[in-house]
């Protein structure tokens, strides 16, 4: 089978867990309310303790995931999440769902989600050769905004209908899919590469990080994107405050001010390729990471009424265009300066420190939206984040190393 229909299996199990993701946004926090009567201390546990949980577990599945054939890997997450969200709704039809078992849900399904993140950049690099990664990557970037925008009005509607737990079950269901999607794209996979018997395993976890702050390149990219990530969704649930509380929107109209936003992805992942072409994907990838840090500031100036939802949705707009041009470049480069026998590991450290700086930084935030109000604390973040492109890469380092031949890895 060529790559380029293993490709397409990908894609179509990827839309199918992506769409089903976002049918169940929101589901887990509406049943911790309406079924479990929990807190607002217990609601913030589950959005931050499962995926910290999940996240410390990733770190040794790096390695572990390295030195495996990837295909069966996917495959295994994909079904352990779907074999973990399933509990769910069973617990509750036996009357015996309880708190902590969504704790347990969520961070095993969070570190599924890194394994499955991992695992699948090194199987897309083995079957794609590195002229086709960036159109392999623009096409992921595509469906995730496609999923965004269909995904929470469908996964609404389906809570007011059927409830909350259904949409885990459905969300289950999609893991399922996409598990027989990655089954379906066979053929040969190269091998895994070969642990060296004389380091120790525990030497393996750290590999991750050490390749990328080694890498002249990568280094200040991901300094970057940690940095910029962790402040966008720092600044979100202040927004949030902002304008459901003083300013007064109501709650279809701050679903709005995000949802159209969300075509400006579709947009930017189409023009990811032809902009690379055009101009080279370094300096279009320089370009579009200093102008997506431009737009946030703006949202500290929002104010009540049509012309602040307006500004809402200018802002969100510019931002996802640029992240859906930055994206898929970004994600290409990575895997362009990372060797094969190390992008399991360097893509679980990039995904573990982002999921923890973020976490790190929403607590901040927290704190300083309580000391200084929600806009001010907005206003602060968004100007950080004018100082991020200065962490860009801004000469081209000497070319990586070509990957080993397939002589020196395992048959």
């Amino acid at each position: 089978m060529s790559g380029g229909l293993r490709f397409g299996w990908l894609w179509s199990a990827y839309g199918s867990s992506a769409l089903g993701t976002w049918l169940a946004f929101g589901a887990f926090p509406l049943i911790a309310v309406r079924v479990l009567h929990a807190g607002p201390a217990e609601v913030a546990a589950l959005a931050s303790v499962g995926a910290a949980v999940g996240a410390v577990a990733a770190v040794p599945l790096g390695p572990w995931v390295e030195f495996r054939r990837k295909r069966p890997v996917l495959v295994g997450a994909d079904l352990v999440r779907c074999a973990a969200l399933l509990t769910v709704p069973a617990a509750y039809a036996l009357g015996v769902l309880a708190f902590v078992q969504l704790l347990l849900v969520s961070a095993v399904v969070a570190a599924a989600d890194l394994t499955f993140r991992a695992a699948s950049g090194a199987y897309l690099k083995s079957v794609l050769p590195g002229e086709e990664l960036l159109l392999a990557n623009a096409g992921f970037e595509s469906t995730a905004w496609t999923a965004t925008i269909v995904g929470p009005p469908l996964g609404g509607a389906a809570i007011g209908l059927l409830g909350p737990v259904a949409t885990v079950a459905a969300d289950a269901v999609s893991y399922l899919l996409s598990a027989a999607g990655i089954r379906l794209a066979r053929g040969e996979e190269p091998p895994p590469p070969c642990r060296d018997a004389e380091r120790p395993r525990a030497a393996g976890l750290l590999d991750g990080w050490r390749h990328l702050l080694a890498d002249r390149a990568l280094r200040p990219l991901f300094v970057n994107t940690v940095l910029f990530n962790g402040l966008v969704l720092a600044a979100e649930p202040l927004l949030a405050v902002l304008m459901l509380g003083r300013l007064g929107f109501a709650p279809w109209q701050y679903g709005l001010a995000f949802a159209v936003p969300s075509l400006g992805g579709l947009l930017g992942a189409r023009l990811a390729r032809p902009l690379a072409a055009r101009f080279g994907q370094r300096r279009v990838l320089a370009a579009a990471g200093a102008v997506r840090a431009v737009w946030p500031v703006g949202l500290a100036l929002v104010g009540p009424g049509t012309g602040g939802l307006l500004l809402v949705m200018a802002v969100e707009f510019g931002l996802i265009l640029s992240c859906g041009v930055f994206n898929p470049l970004c994600a290409t480069y990575r895997l362009h300066r990372t060797p094969a026998d190390r992008v399991a590991r360097t893509l679980t450290a990039w995904s573990v420190t982002t999921r923890a700086a973020t976490a790190l930084l929403t607590a901040g935030w927290g704190a300083l939206g309580v000391l200084l109000g929600p806009r001010p604390a907005v206003a602060l973040a968004g100007v950080l984040l004018l100082a991020t492109p200065l962490l860009l890469p801004r000469r081209e380092p000497p070319a990586p190393l070509p990957d080993p031949a397939p002589e020196s890895v395992r048959a």
